[in-house]
């Protein structure tokens, strides 16, 4: 075959092969999500990062306590180490007091070969008070060297604990960041009538969920706070209008539980600082005996705490982006109500 006809059998053969080569396929564009659905996710993904947070919060607590009990320790420790020089001090004056009184002769030759028979018998008699007085010396050294010893261990395993529970709280800490990221990546992807389609719809659903609640008796008609419950409920609405940051406690930004757990320290009545700790500790009361002061908790998680102002509303911290509000009580599924104060009474 020449030269040509080659090249026009190889150029038809490659059209051939082009024509019957498979067309790539071509994405399918990505079905538009509707409101509802992008609600949901919005939830989901706040839900999940506030139950983060209060991991993290907890965490952080249980941290602080073990920087304490190390530093206790520590002290204690110093303490003990200073004790056991003394008893040593103490064991070595004693030796040498009683090897200077018996002048490196035996009780029984001494009284053999001293002229005054009763001198040798009292001065033996006080070195048998130096012999017994060294050997309570010589047990507290070893009570000592027992104390120390014991405390040194126990300060080895609270350390140890301290950078398990600093590890752990690293960890909760990327975790919450890495949810948060997710909630603004997909803020970030909405367009303002997205936005403000979200908004309008979840208001609906607070406003059915409370006219629910209202409907079936299950809100309190009345009821007066208690002094400390008021100083709680003034302090907390102070704080409208500060932003959500998690793991704050204030004064300058709370996360939810931040909040309620810093407007009772001020009302003077110290409470635990996460939700989940609010709703196990707290006492337990029905929301239609609520009265301003008590808190409202949320998901059968516990992971988001309100406090009762009244009227059927709370104030609370809602979530990241957000800042502290007043709001409807229904905001968020309710699983309950508890009461601060000693005993669940203030």
């Amino acid at each position: 075959m020449s030269g040509t006809l080659l090249r026009l059998a190889c150029t038809a053969t490659v059209a051939a092969q082009a024509v019957l080569a498979p067309v790539p396929a071509v994405a399918a564009p990505e079905p538009q999500r509707s409101v509802a659905e992008l609600l949901t996710d919005l939830q989901q993904l706040y839900r999940r990062t506030e139950q983060a947070t209060e991991t993290y919060n907890a965490t952080t607590e249980q941290l602080e306590h073990q920087r304490a009990e190390v530093a206790r320790l520590d002290g204690e420790l110093a303490r003990a180490r200073l004790a056991l020089q003394g008893s040593r001090t103490d064991a070595g004056r004693l030796a040498r007091q009683q090897y200077q009184s018996s002048g490196g002769l035996g009780p029984y030759v001494r009284l053999l070969l001293a002229p005054d028979p009763q001198h040798a018998l009292d001065e033996g008699h006080v070195i048998g008070e130096l012999a017994r007085a060294r050997a309570r010396a010589v047990g507290r050294l070893a009570a000592a060297e027992k104390h120390r010893a014991a405390l040194a261990r126990a300060a080895r395993k609270a350390l140890d604990t301290q950078l398990v529970l600093a590890g752990r709280q690293k960890r909760q800490r990327d975790d919450v960041r890495t949810r948060l990221a997710g909630v603004e990546r997909l803020l970030a992807g909405l367009t303002p009538e997205q936005l403000a389609a979200i908004a309008r719809l979840e208001q609906q659903g607070v406003a059915q969920a409370q006219r629910a609640l209202t409907t079936a008796g299950a809100l309190p008609t009345g009821g007066a706070a208690s002094p400390a419950g008021d100083r709680a409920v003034r302090y907390a609405l102070d704080q409208v209008g500060k932003p959500y940051a998690w793991g704050a406690q204030g004064p300058d930004a709370y996360d939810c539980s931040g909040l309620t757990s810093d407007a009772w320290l001020h009302a003077g009545t110290p409470i635990p600082r996460t939700s989940q700790e609010q709703w196990d500790r707290l006492e337990r009361v029905p929301l239609n005996r609520l009265r301003p002061g008590d808190l409202v908790v949320y998901y059968p998680e516990a992971t988001h705490v309100a406090m009762y102002v009244g009227d059927g509303r709370v104030v609370q911290a809602p979530r990241p982006g957000g800042r502290v509000t007043v709001s409807p009580i229904a905001g968020h599924p309710i699983l309950g109500a508890v009461r601060p104060g000693p005993a669940g009474r203030d």
